[in-house]
């Protein structure tokens, strides 16, 4: 069962923030989702034979050409911290 918190850890680690009526309507769809896949759980597929794709699928392939390459100084606008040039992170773990 989803909670209000799990969302809220789940945004927290996203970097989101969420209304208290997001939080809500998240923790609704969410759970929502979960029941969904248990569902899918139930059903019997060990008679099924298992299947790689569903259609002839063929990888196109093109040269690759940088059309607009971005600056550092482009790409640390995005970031919500920054340091020496480099995007900074919480530190994880220990």
């Amino acid at each position: 069962m989803i909670t209000i918190k799990d969302v809220e850890h789940v945004a927290k680690l996203a970097r989101l923030e969420l209304t208290d009526e997001e939080k809500e309507l998240y923790t609704k769809q969410l759970g929502d989702v979960l029941q969904y896949v248990n569902q899918m759980n139930e059903v019997d597929t060990s008679n099924i034979e298992p299947m790689t794709q569903v259609v002839d699928f063929v990888n196109v392939m093109r040269e690759d050409k940088v059309v607009y390459e971005q600056t550092k100084e482009e790409l640390l606008k995005n970031a919500p911290d920054e340091e020496n040039g480099f995007f900074k992170v919480p530190k994880i773990g220990g």
